[in-house]
Formats: structure tokens, sequence, C-alpha cells
């Protein structure tokens, strides 16, 4: 038996930028999905789910599709198991795995991904695919791991992989690459498509993470699956409306900002001509808030984060807020509400995170003042949306591991 832990993550800023090839900056946290796994005789995926009470069970096969009645969260198993199936055709060790968790699911800390990570890492390991030569050569390092685990969620094509419908979410990697490649005590400056660690900012060690979960649902499935996906295809309608003009055929819209020196000047003009999908309007702010929070906020979060600027810092959050609110309109009431209530407080900075349409939100705290903060924080906001009582979750963390196996007695 082989068990692996699985943190949830924190976006710090980098909002809704990964999957096309911007940059974010990101931890893991100390709650997470324990995972552990046996090997099968048989080509199967059986997942027993104590927390969510219920059991899936999932073949390894190329066609795999989600059974009518199972729970949604299974959405996630057959994605993974069909993609694996597909890639690599010659591993048929199937896994049996029990699940733990303290990671709360669908509360915006990429629960979801997580769940991936753990039930990728038992595929591979099972199949003993660190010896074998086709994964090695596509998967030859961490960051790789990580986009591959991305690649089997999202439905991402992968080296010369080609891509499948995944879970339905048009996502990108940066939740999986916060989860893998964490470290604790920092946090980690990402750009992505591909995948690169620009730098790593160590925390100051007498601060902690606040962290509100609102109870409204920030699931990526069923219904809030639209609306996610909406606020990424803005992004893409641009950047095909980009190659057409520009006569290009691939690349990321992080890619066509630096093709030439007035390339940006050239992407508001292709902006402000909209396109059957989006107006104009939208399309020049998200243009310009990917653009601000790429080149502008993440680098200089970190750089006011490595120099203890903490005014600086708290204004660049307060703008990464202000721009989920009203470019990429994704926030609900109750994390609007966090978040200005964690700056009342007097958190250094405070923002929601993730995917959005509900979820979470971070505050920075001095370690001293945490656990009172933390308190009137949850007091004012149950005051405010009682029935959202049972649902939220607090609690304090600093950023942590990453995903790894650990050895069980």
């Amino acid at each position: 038996m082989r068990c692996y832990v699985v943190p949830g993550r924190v976006e710090l800023v980098g909002k809704h930028v990964d999957y096309a090839g911007g940059r974010s900056l990101t931890c893991a946290v100390d709650v997470a999905i324990t995972a552990c796994a046996r090997p099968l005789r048989e080509a199967v995926v059986r997942v027993h789910n104590t927390g969510r009470q219920g059991q899936v069970t999932v073949r390894m096969d190329a066609d795999a599709m989600r059974t009518p009645g199972t729970p949604i969260w299974s959405s996630y198993i057959v994605a993974v198991a069909r993609r694996f199936a597909r890639d690599f055709p010659h591993a048929t060790t199937g896994v049996e795995v029990d699940l733990r968790s303290t990671l709360p699911a669908a509360a915006g800390l990429s629960s979801s991904s997580a769940l991936t990570v753990a039930i990728g890492s038992a595929l591979v390991d099972a199949n003993d695919m660190e010896s074998d030569a086709t994964w090695r050569a596509v998967v030859p390092d961490a960051i790789a791991r990580a986009e591959y685990f991305a690649a089997m969620e999202t439905g991402s094509s992968f080296a010369h992989f080609p891509g499948d419908d995944g879970v339905g979410v048009r996502g990108g990697a940066q939740d999986h690459v916060a989860i893998v490649c964490a470290m604790a005590g920092s946090v980690g400056q990402f750009s992505y498509l591909p995948a690169h660690l620009e730098r790593r900012v160590p925390w100051p060690a007498d601060y902690q993470l606040a962290i509100g979960v609102s109870g409204v649902t920030a699931a990526k499935t069923g219904n809030a699956r639209a609306r996610y996906n909406r606020a990424s295809d803005a992004i893409r309608a641009l950047l095909r409306a980009w190659n057409a003009a520009s006569a290009r055929a691939d690349g990321t819209l992080a890619d066509a900002i630096a093709s030439s020196p007035d390339a940006g000047e050239r992407l508001v003009h292709v902006a402000k001509s909209g396109t059957a999908e989006f107006p104009a309007e939208q399309l020049v702010a998200r243009l310009a808030q990917f653009r601000e929070e790429v080149d502008e906020i993440v680098p200089r979060v970190a750089d006011a984060l490595h120099d203890r600027d903490l005014a600086t810092l708290g204004r660049l959050v307060d703008r990464s807020q202000e721009m989920a609110e009203c470019v990429l309109g994704n926030q609900v009431r109750e994390t609007i509400f966090l978040a200005r209530a964690a700056r009342e407080f007097g958190a250094v900075a405070a923002s929601a995170f993730g995917a959005g349409f509900g979820g979470a939100v971070w505050a920075m705290i001095p370690t001293r003042d945490a656990a009172a903060f933390l308190e009137q924080w949850r007091v004012r906001y149950e005051e405010t949306f009682p029935h959202r009582a049972a649902q939220s979750r607090w609690m304090l963390t600093t950023p942590s591991e990453p995903a790894r196996e650990i050895v069980v007695s």
C-alpha cells in the first residue's frame, strides 16, 4: 500500500490567467486529501470516499464515461482513468484507493485538482511509470507531472497526446502546479503554457494566512461549469481573432503580447472589433485585466512580499480583487464582503481566489493577531449571511508542503 498527502492551494494573485500563458503567485496549504492505494490485478480504479459517502468503480478504458446516477465527483475519477488508459495502454494495473480529507470540497481551495493528483499519482506508481521509457520521455520532472495531471482534468493535449473532454472545464495547470510543486515556507511565482518556476519568495515567518470559506459552492462541474468557461472563453475568442488578423495558427495570449513591441496596441485594436461571442467592451476590459494582472500585479506583489512593503502589497491585492469583481464578474456578494471585511479588520491584504462564483477569501494577518482576527471575521460574516453559517469554514495556515508520498506503519 502507498499513501499520499495532497494539499489544497491558495492563489494569491493571478486570477484567470494560467490558461492564456500568464503568471500567478501560489502556495499550498495544510489541509489535504489523504489517499491510500493498493494495486489491483484488474484494470479498474476503485475509490472509497468516506467524506463524501460514496464508492466509485471506473474501468481503465480509453472510452470510459461517467455512469448516470454516480456522484458528481466521480467525473474526475473517470477523466483520470480514461486519459491514463488512452495515453499509456500498456499500463494495466488498477488501483483501489481509500480517501480521507480535511480539504473542504467545492470551497475554492482546489479540492478537485487535489483529487486528480491523488488518483493520478496512485496510478502512476502502481504501474511503476518512473521506470517506463514512454512516461519518462514526456514527464521528466515535477512540473511536467503537474501539467500532465492538469491535462487529465481539463482534457488539454499534452506532449504528443491529443486532448479529450476531461471534465469539461477549459482551465489551465495553475492548481496542479501549485499542489505538486509548492515549497513549505514560500510562495511560488509560476508562468504557464508551458509551466515554469520564475522564482520563490519566502513567506514572512510572523504572518499567517487566514482562510474564510464562504459556503457558496465553487464547483467547476454541473451548472457552474458554463460560468467558469465563459470567463476563459473571452480570452480564447480574443486570441482566435488575433490569430486570424495576424495569420498565426497557435500560441497563447502571453505569446501574442510578446510577439512584437506594438503587439499590445494591436491586440487592443483587435479587441475593439469584438467577436460573434463577446462584445468589444468586454474583450477590451478582459485584455486589460490580463495584462495588468500578469505584467504588474503578480511580479510587484512578489517584490512587495520579499521587501516587506506591506502597504504596496495591500494596494496591489486590492486592485486584483477589484478587477475580479468588475471585469471577470466572478465574485458573489459573500466573497466581496469577506475581502472588504478582512481589510476593515486589519488584514495586510485580502482577496478571493480560484475559479470564483463562490469559494473562499485569503487574508494576510500578523501571527500574534491571527486567532482574534479569524473569530472577528467569522462572527461578522455569519451575522451578515446567517444562511451561510453552516457551510462556511475558517482556518489559519501558512505556505505548506507539496503533494507527497508518506510512510504508514
